[in-house]
């Protein structure tokens, strides 16, 4: 087995409610904006470390199913995955509850 490793870094500037940064991916593949009141409340064109844990899931789950298909011999011509991601706010912090998909495949 090949071992790899990705990185993120996170540049961010001022307190909790009032801050801001930027989520930038070291292949340079994206710069995304995050705020914590996005993160909690309405996104406002920013996402969320939930949403990225969401992006993971579905892609990661994309890629498994297409590669279990193709070695059983079968092929989709597309697959639709979706992830919504729950989390809980309480006294302790944020704690994802639950991660669910949603698959469609076609062919």
């Amino acid at each position: 087995m090949a071992t790899f490793s990705r990185t993120v870094t996170v540049d961010w500037s001022g307190p909790i409610m009032e801050g801001k940064g930027i989520a930038k991916a070291g292949t340079g593949a994206f710069n995304l904006p995050v705020t914590f009141p996005s993160r909690v409340g309405e996104p406002a064109g920013t996402t969320s470390p939930e949403e990225l844990v969401a992006a993971a899931h579905a892609s990661c789950y994309a890629m498994a199913l297409n590669a279990t298909l193709g070695r059983k011999g079968g092929a989709a011509s597309r697959t639709v995955i979706t992830a919504t991601v729950t989390a809980d706010k309480g006294d302790a912090g944020i704690k994802l509850t639950t991660s669910k998909l949603h698959v469609a495949a076609e062919g």
